[in-house]
């Protein structure tokens, strides 16, 4: 059984081994023999990749500092003060993880654009034919704000429970010390909850650092439009695997950072029982001020895009493009058949190595877990690279399930974190019970475990489904010819300014979206138990 294990591992790590195909065969890709010298590496380094570098820092600082304004701002208000719609923010404020990032990127642009209903507005209000002081959106600070709001929920999510399990007993600190609200936040809970927020900062920038949809609209150079560039219009493989090397760095850099941070979670946390937070009233200015703040960032990052989407499709009227049902049955058969084999592999993998109490399946499965870390344009690349390596590239055209495999490493750490969080919840004196019963081990499995990890699969099943229906890059390298989801769809038609086109595929997304998100949204408005 533990063969079993080692040779999924060894399959899902293949892409990684394919990374280093030009310098292990470099006879296998032209102008790799030049690697280390004069050739592409110093082609890339002299003309593209100080653009690329310089790009991809300033929005990763951009889009770091956005959602950590965003996220622990609104978690702070919600998490310790009572105001007028508190209820809804706290799980309004999670919604934006529905709307794909290159979906708002296009509707940010076509609200924002010179032509949009907000410029045209004001040129009408001011009697200016031209706006010289309104910004470009089609820029990097739009690119900035657009991720801002659409990743701020992962920082959400984490500073609120952060903010929840400390804010009732710092509060008490804090009155000893005679410390104001602003001053008790500052000193004593965002210091304490630092490791936590960054985790979720770092899941945000990582989202930003696999996303070629946005990025690409709005022009940026970043190392993941550089390897489709270099893949697709240049044909030069080497370049795109050593751009996907350098993206690669930048992820692990930054996982590297998060696991740092994570370790000194044992400074931030007591072994003592967690006390509620008792939430202040607010009233008056202060009432208003919290209202406006969370409501306009649920304005900005959910009701908008969702109202631009419906006047969109409103524009187009009801006719239905005759590719969509195309794009939405390859879109769900992907996904179903991904999320199948995710959620029947993170079982196999978590209750082996729960059964075998072995330490080495344990750090198969961690590693294994690493899979959701790599953007989509690098998994594709290595793909590729091994495809071309035993020259079986045609495989791509034949099949979809060069892009299921590519699907599978990408998100089988989603499925195998859920079904983990279930088993351990399950006790091993319910094992040793089975036992004495005389039940065997599959015995036990099907009657005792199973019945008791049904949310777990389920909950597994649901984000694979939805994370496959969003994914662009991946699909775009390693789709079949004439084989379109409505990611793709969604980003040809943007490619293309047919933005009344995209609100039927976009909406669909968006409303596939939903369905973890809300529920997400019901587990978190449940009573806390302390």
């Amino acid at each position: 059984m533990s063969r079993i294990v080692v040779l999924i591992a060894l399959l899902l790590s293949l892409p990684l081994l394919g990374l280093g195909v030009p310098f292990l065969f470099p006879e296998s890709i032209p102008g790799a023999a030049s690697i280390g010298s004069q050739g592409t590496l110093a082609h890339l380094w002299e003309f593209v990749l100080g653009d690329y570098l310089i790009s991809t820092v300033i929005l990763l600082l951009g889009v770091a500092l956005g959602v950590f304004v965003l996220g622990v701002g609104n978690a702070w208000l919600v998490a310790n003060y009572q105001f007028p719609g508190k209820r809804i923010f706290e799980w309004a404020l999670i919604l934006p993880l529905a709307v794909p990032t290159y979906v708002m990127a296009y509707l940010f642009v076509d609200m924002l654009d010179f032509s949009g209903p907000v410029q045209s507005g004001l040129r009408q209000v001011l009697g200016l034919e031209r706006l010289w002081f309104f910004p470009d959106p089609r820029s990097l600070g739009g690119a900035i704000w657009t991720f801002s709001f659409c990743l701020f929920p992962y920082v959400y999510l984490i500073a609120r429970t952060a903010f929840l399990d400390r804010s009732g007993r710092l509060a008490e600190v804090a009155e000893t010390l005679g410390y104001s609200g602003f001053q008790a936040f500052y000193k004593l809970v965002l210091p304490m909850a630092r490791p936590a927020i960054f985790a979720g900062m770092a899941l945000a920038l990582m989202e930003v650092l696999a996303d070629y949809g946005a990025v690409s609209y709005f022009g940026i150079q970043t190392f993941a439009t550089g390897i489709f560039r270099a893949w697709l219009s240049f044909g030069d493989r080497l370049a795109a695997v050593q751009l996907s090397l350098g993206l690669l760095a930048f992820v692990l850099l930054i996982f590297y950072i998060e696991q740092h941070n994570r370790a000194r979670l044992r400074y931030a946390i007591s072994g003592s029982v967690p006390r509620a937070t008792i939430a202040k009233k607010l009233t008056g200015k202060k009432a208003l001020f919290a209202f406006l703040v969370c409501g306009l960032t649920v304005l900005c990052s959910f009701i908008l895009p969702v109202l631009g989407l419906l006047q969109l499709q409103w524009e187009q009227g009801i006719t239905v493009d005759a590719r969509y049902t195309a794009w939405l049955s390859n879109s769900i058969w992907l996904a179903s058949v991904t999320a199948l084999i995710s959620v029947a592999s993170a079982l196999f993998l978590a209750y082996f190595a729960r059964a075998s109490k072995s330490a080495a399946m344990q750090w198969v499965n961690r590693l294994l877990s690493l899979g959701y870390a790599l953007p989509g344009a690098v998994l594709a690349v290595g793909i590729l690279s091994l495809l071309g390596l035993i020259e079986s590239a045609w495989i791509m055209s034949a099949t979809v399930w060069v892009l299921i495999y590519a699907y599978l490493i990408r998100f089988l750490s989603s499925s195998l974190q859920s079904v983990e969080t279930g088993l351990s919840r399950i006790t091993p004196a319910m094992d040793s019970t089975a036992a004495l019963l005389g039940a065997s081990q599959w015995q036990t499995m099907m009657q005792v475990h199973l019945p008791l990890l049904k949310r777990s699969l389920l909950t597994a099943g649901l984000f694979v489904f939805v994370d496959v229906m969003k994914e662009l890059p991946a699909t775009l390298l390693l789709r079949p010819f004439n084989f379109d989801t409505l990611a793709v769809a969604t980003y040809q038609l943007a490619a293309d300014e047919r933005l009344s086109e995209l609100a039927l595929p976009s909406l669909t997304i968006v409303l596939a979206g939903l369905i973890p998100v809300i529920l997400l949204s019901q587990a978190m408005s449940k009573p806390r138990a302390y």
